[in-house]
Formats: structure tokens, C-alpha cells, sequence
């Protein structure tokens, strides 16, 4: 009995995802039986934003954008360990340990930050 018992978390598991599955299917099936289907040689073309495209698909951008991108997701990210971490400070146990972390952590953003703006990476033109 206390292998059931143990095996439960597992079973609310396999149901949470075979319930997803379940309604995902579910979903797919009614829009195949229930959408209207009208082909036309015009809903086979290519649609960006309003415009017919022209020419290739192959376009060079600047490095630059990819760069704002990362930036964008590092500090991101430090939003995302920011606020969890505003909730444990408050704790005898942990306010020290991830105080020292989080000082740790944002260290390593601001070199990162510095180093961007040393090489220029900041500039907006």
C-alpha cells in the first residue's frame, strides 16, 4: 500500500499531462471538422504585414539588433531572480546566504553592463 501511496504525485502528474494532451487534441479536431474551407491561389501566398513581398526572403541585418536582444534577455532575467529573491531577504536562515548571492550575481551583470558600454555596444546610432 505505501508504494501506491508513494506513486500518487506521479499519477496527478501523468493526468495534468494527459489531460493537456486530451484537450489539445480535442481543440485540433474541432477547428478541422468545424473551419470553412475555401481555397483560393491567393491564401497560398506569402502575406507580410499588409505588404506583397518582393524579391528574396534573404535579408542582411546588423549584428547590433542581436546584441540589444541579449541585453534585453539578461536583464530580463534578472528581473525574473530579482523577486523571488525580495521574498526569501526578509528570512533569519537565508537573508545573509542570498544576500551575499544576489550582491554576487547583480556583480556579474554590472561588469557585463560595463564591459557592453566599454566597447560601445550601448549606442543607440
Amino acid at each position: 500500500m505505501t508504494r501506491l501511496a508513494d506513486m500518487s504525485g506521479y499519477v496527478a502528474v501523468a493526468a495534468v499531462l494527459g489531460a493537456g494532451v486530451l484537450l489539445v487534441t480535442a481543440a485540433m479536431l474541432a477547428r478541422r471538422l468545424l473551419a470553412p474551407r475555401a481555397p483560393h491561389p491567393a491564401k497560398l501566398t506569402t502575406y507580410e504585414s499588409g505588404v506583397d513581398p518582393v524579391g528574396e526572403g534573404w535579408a542582411q541585418t546588423k549584428v547590433r539588433y542581436f546584441v540589444f536582444s541579449f541585453l534585453y534577455v539578461i536583464f530580463a532575467v534578472d528581473a525574473v531572480y530579482l523577486f523571488p529573491w525580495a521574498s526569501v531577504i526578509r528570512d533569519v536562515d537565508l537573508g545573509r546566504a542570498s544576500l551575499v548571492e544576489m550582491g554576487l550575481f547583480l556583480g556579474v551583470l554590472v561588469l557585463g553592463l560595463g564591459h557592453a558600454a566599454r566597447r560601445g555596444l550601448l549606442r543607440w546610432v
